[in-house]
């Protein structure tokens, strides 16, 4: 401003006269500051061996306040269970973000009562129950983006215990499995406005909502965007009940951006994560693999 250049303050770890970087000076939350740029699995296979100074920081608190783990753990649910338990207890009960999948009824459980500071909860493919999520809903009061997609287990008991309970929630993530994903393959399903309901009664503050594959039809989506008026973006791509009849469309014509029943993924838009992988994901955020999740065996001791 007034014509001087602005200049940022960046921190370098000393050097010797080597030219070799000293790290032995670093307080763990300058160390945590690069190891949170660094995947949570190498994280605990390899870095924490290097030295006894930053094992001690991975075991700590600092590196755990966004615990992201799905991809890591996409396909066992065991390794899932056992990671999230031990790197929840590794943050002191300080974590802000949990991404994870396949999720037990008693990690679910553990992770509501441990999750005073946690904002952003994304749990997909978990076998979480209504009965559960009835039971600790109120322990995630600031959970303000939340995805359950795929949680079969959670109807429409647990959608009203979450919208009754986590009164901060702006965004969220309710996608369903195609029905060609399914055998034996049923083209239509029955109208169900239930989930769609109960997300218009008690979640009227959402500004972000998907629910792609959903059951619901026009009485479903209209009680959405009738009560949720700070709604700006809705995906219901595959939403095959929805017609988008009366006045449904000019309702939806706020919306900053809409993905309707009929709209598709483009092709392109799919991608492999990795080369020795076969996950494909696409824009819908359905993941698919063959590969079998190995755990570290450091996890496993108490």
């Amino acid at each position: 401003m007034d014509g001087k250049r602005e200049t940022k303050r960046v921190f370098c770890p000393k050097a010797d006269s080597g030219g070799t970087v000293l790290w032995e000076g670093l307080t763990p939350e300058l160390l945590a500051l690069i190891f949170v740029r660094i995947p949570p699995e190498q994280l605990l296979q390899a870095v924490q061996f290097v030295c006894k100074s930053w094992e001690k920081v991975i075991a700590g608190p600092y590196c755990w306040t966004d615990i992201d783990v799905a991809e890591w753990c996409s396909f066992s649910a065991r390794s899932s269970n056992t990671i999230v338990r031990r790197l929840v207890c590794r943050s002191g009960d300080t974590f802000r973000m949990l991404s994870a999948c396949k999720l037990s009824n008693s990690v679910f459980s553990y992770v509501a009562d441990c999750g005073r500071c946690l904002t952003v909860l994304k749990i997909p493919k978990s076998g979480v129950t209504d009965m559960i999520v009835e039971k600790h809903a109120k322990s995630l009061s600031k959970v303000a983006v939340l995805d359950i997609s795929h949680c079969l287990n959670i109807a429409s008991k647990g959608i009203r215990a979450l919208g009754k309970h986590c009164k901060s929630l702006v965004h969220l993530v309710r996608n369903m499995d195609p029905p060609e994903l399914h055998w034996p393959y049923e083209e239509s399903s029955q109208v169900d406005d239930w989930e769609a309901m109960d997300i218009a009664d008690t979640m009227p503050g959402l500004c972000q909502l998907e629910l792609q594959y959903g059951h619901f039809g026009d009485r479903g989506l209209d009680a959405i965007l009738t009560k949720c008026l700070s709604l700006t973006y809705l995906d219901i791509q595959g939403c095959s009940n929805v017609e988008m009849g009366g006045d449904i469309g000019e309702k939806s014509d706020r919306l900053d951006e809409l993905w309707g029943p009929w709209d598709a993924t483009p092709y392109g838009l799919w991608k492999l994560d990795a080369e020795d992988t076969v996950i494909f994901r696409a824009t819908n955020g359905v993941t698919y693999s063959s590969t079998v999740c190995r755990v570290p065996s450091c996890l496993y001791l108490a």
